[in-house]
């Protein structure tokens, strides 16, 4: 196979001949240099502090009260998610259509809250995977407790 008027630097002639826009240079859409840019860097481990981005950007924008809101929101999303865990009762006599299609969008708002929750904790905010994790917690309590009483009830003990 020849390889006759290739030319191995055709990466340098992509970009005109020059490989300084690959090396520190501004890139189109990229928002300019980034040495020079006021935003906050997201965090790649692990740290405390209200100085987060929860879902949103700007949220809760370093202020203590926005924080606890979110750590609240991120909580109460993790106990959504286990209780509608669990698929609701449908009751006899009920279309087979209609029973999947409330059985599918519990499932639906149930991946939705379990996805939002995962993306709170890809802030690596300590406190909001506390949070999570113990939403995670208090739904699974709530429902096996449920569960638990309902048993019961069902089998009672002579």
């Amino acid at each position: 196979m020849s390889h006759e008027g290739h030319h191995h630097d055709d990466v340098a002639n992509m970009s005109g001949g020059d490989m300084a826009g690959m090396s520190g240079g501004n890139m189109p859409g990229m928002g300019g240099d980034l040495r020079n840019t006021t935003e906050a860097m997201m965090h790649s481990s692990l740290y405390w502090g209200k100085d987060a981005t929860i879902l949103f950007s700007g949220w809760p924008n370093q202020n203590l009260g926005m924080y606890m809101l979110a750590f609240f929101f991120v909580f109460l999303l993790a106990i959504a998610a286990e209780v509608l865990s669990v698929s609701p009762t449908v009751k006899a006599g009920t279309s087979a259509s209609k029973a999947g299609a409330l059985q599918a969008s519990v499932y639906a708002l149930r991946i939705g809250f379990s996805y939002l929750v995962m993306l709170s904790v890809m802030s690596f905010n300590i406190g909001i995977f506390i949070a999570a994790v113990a939403g995670h917690t208090l739904g699974f309590f709530l429902i096996k407790a449920r569960s638990h009483v309902l048993t019961n009830q069902a089998d009672p003990k002579v």
